[in-house]
């Protein structure tokens, strides 16, 4: 079926890796940037990216990426995501609560034996993705964690999506 123009797509969440590797300045494939690069610019087209309240994700962002949008597409869509963060119907933001019983825990990440050696500087965006109503997917390039544990996580309801093909993960772990 045909999408309407005009007509907004889910929310998404995006890992950081996906606009790093849309700005191919590592050794990543032609093609697996321009996946990147095309979901992106879907989101900034059509879409809408979740984030997190508290400027988590917005900092590791700014950590790889460049406020001028330039000179690749992930530092465009950095850009976007810095002009229309307070545009609701573009940005959203969740409000994660810490928890109390993990030193620099989230609430929302799932307490599941299975997820407890996910990398921690990802679970912001489990969090994210936890607290949104929509339960948005999360956009991955190229690490290997969200594939190691993608079974636990679509437990609990979180999907993710493999931008640069599952593949490339299959003989991992």
């Amino acid at each position: 079926m045909r999408k309407r123009a005009g007509r907004r797509r889910g929310a998404r969440v995006v890992d950081t890796n996906v606009p790093v590797v849309a700005n191919r300045k590592d050794s990543e494939s032609v093609v697996c940037a321009a996946a990147c690069a095309t979901a992106l610019n879907a989101i900034k087209n059509s879409g809408v990216l979740v984030l997190d309240e508290a400027g988590l994700i917005l900092l590791e962002y700014r950590k790889y990426l460049s406020y001028s949008g330039q000179p690749g597409a992930g530092d465009a869509f950095f850009k976007w995501v810095t002009d229309n963060r307070y545009r609701t119907d573009r940005v959203q933001a969740v409000h994660l609560r810490p928890d109390p019983a993990v030193p620099g825990g989230l609430a929302a990440f799932p307490n599941d034996p299975k997820l407890a050696q996910f990398d921690r500087s990802d679970r912001k965006f489990v969090a994210v993705a936890m607290t949104h109503p929509e339960r948005p997917p999360i956009l991955n390039a190229i690490d290997s964690d969200w594939w190691v544990f993608r079974s636990p996580l679509l437990v609990h309801g979180i999907e993710v999506h493999f931008l640069c093909g599952e593949s490339r993960f299959s003989t991992e772990r």
